[in-house]
């Protein structure tokens, strides 16, 4: 006769409780991952707002100081002493890439711009320009912004303008979709 037969070690497993918070630590998670990257493109949307904001007032404080704008300025050597060149001086800022170095060596921005390829970058990091334009039907001086993302655009059209990527004073060379596309161009026009 054989004697009682052995008992295995009860196996123990997680029980739908533990499961359950398990899970919604994860969701926890998630979520202040998520609302972090939120809080994260907030920031920089403003930090481009607020540089669009510095470049504009600081193409009116040149053009108040020296009666031309950034980049057009026919006396620019003679304006921002050290200058790579002058503009035509017919109103319109074609010359986007004197328009930073004029700025700069007149004391209204910070940064160092040769003239000719140097560009300013926002936070997101697409180039931006002080340019005469023709964006969405609009035409005329301001503040371009390149490849941003349309969430981005859309924020700042938002908060500057209408929301709307082809009216006003801000437009977009495409529609607003929040699909993650990229916005070529972005103006903020004067």
């Amino acid at each position: 006769m054989q004697g009682p037969i052995p008992r295995l070690p009860a196996q123990r497993g997680f029980t739908l409780v533990e499961i359950a918070i398990v899970l919604v630590i994860i969701g926890l998670l998630l979520g202040g991952v998520l609302k972090g990257q939120g809080l994260i493109d907030s920031a920089k949307v403003k930090n481009i707002i607020q540089q669009s904001n510095s470049l504009s007032a600081a193409v009116n404080a040149y053009q108040d100081k020296f009666r031309a704008l950034p980049g057009d300025d026919v006396q620019a050597t003679l304006h921002a002493p050290g200058a790579s060149g002058n503009g035509n001086g017919d109103g319109q800022i074609a010359e986007y890439q004197l328009a930073p170095q004029h700025l700069a060596l007149a004391g209204f921005i910070t940064g160092s711009y040769n003239g000719s390829t140097d560009f300013m970058t926002s936070a997101q990091g697409g180039a931006v320009y002080i340019y005469n334009d023709i964006v969405a039907g609009r035409g005329g001086n301001g503040i371009r912004l390149d490849n941003l993302p349309d969430s981005f655009a859309e924020q700042i059209d938002s908060k500057l303008d209408d929301g709307k990527f082809n009216t006003g004073s801000v437009r977009a060379t495409g529609n607003y979709t929040n699909n993650g596309s990229i916005v070529s161009r972005t103006a903020l026009f004067f």
